[in-house]
């Protein structure tokens, strides 16, 4: 995670409270106005993103800048969804960015989303097939 001094410069922040562990303001982005609670603690460093008015969703672009502002370009973010019992909805519209700081996250390799910028198709080849290795699946 970025460090305070770098996280209040942004100009979308405003009224920013600073507690022990993280944070609080008012953000202002793509048209709305919302409110970010941040922390760190518990191995997690965490944001939670709440748009003022209750029928604004953030988009994927607002999650991205968000993230942007909280996180260096080269730390891993994301977005949960837990078992349906494990649900937790206090706020409709809220939704959540994480990073766990005591191990490496496992996401899912890039080929399985589709393919990068400038990949060549034998490099994709090989990432799929080391894909199926790591998983102690067979190609076929």
């Amino acid at each position: 995670m970025k460090t305070i001094k770098e996280i209040i410069a942004s100009p979308r922040l405003r009224n920013i409270f600073i507690s022990m562990d993280g944070g609080n303001a008012d953000i202002h982005i793509d048209g709305w106005d919302g409110s970010l609670i941040w922390s760190t603690g518990a191995g997690w460093e965490h944001v939670s993103v709440s748009p003022y008015r209750k029928n604004v969703i953030p988009s994927w672009e607002s999650m991205c800048s968000i993230k942007e502002m909280f996180w260096n370009d080269d730390e891993e973010v994301i977005q949960i969804h837990p078992k349906k019992a494990e649900y937790v909805n206090n706020v409709k519209n809220c939704l959540h960015l994480w990073r766990c700081t005591y191990k490496e996250m496992v996401l899912p390799p890039s080929c399985l989303v589709g393919i990068r910028k400038g990949q060549t198709a034998e490099e994709l080849k090989r990432e799929i097939l080391d894909a199926y290795e790591m998983a102690g699946e067979k190609y076929e």
